[in-house]
């Protein structure tokens, strides 16, 4: 699923997504372990959807604005040149 399309959903449809994916990532991740995953490609995906769901959601909380980066930081914890 693209972010895009997670953008245009409502807090309570994206922390559905986040528990249904979390426990997909378990069902996948415990297939593999048994040898039963028929798909490996499947795990990453979950991964990555996931996290998307995560980031929209920390969007949604005004974490960070849409489309900034972090600044990088040195060990000091002060901004690099």
């Amino acid at each position: 699923m693209k972010a895009s399309a997670m953008r245009e959903m409502t807090r309570d449809e994206l922390t559905d997504k986040e528990k249904e994916l979390a426990q997909q990532l378990f069902a996948l991740r415990l297939q593999k372990v048994t040898g039963q995953l028929e798909n490996p490609s499947k795990v990453p995906q979950a991964r990555r959807d996931l996290a998307r769901v995560l980031t929209v959601l920390g969007e949604m909380d005004g974490h960070r604005p849409e489309g900034a980066s972090s600044p990088k930081t040195g060990t000091s914890g002060r901004i690099s040149k």
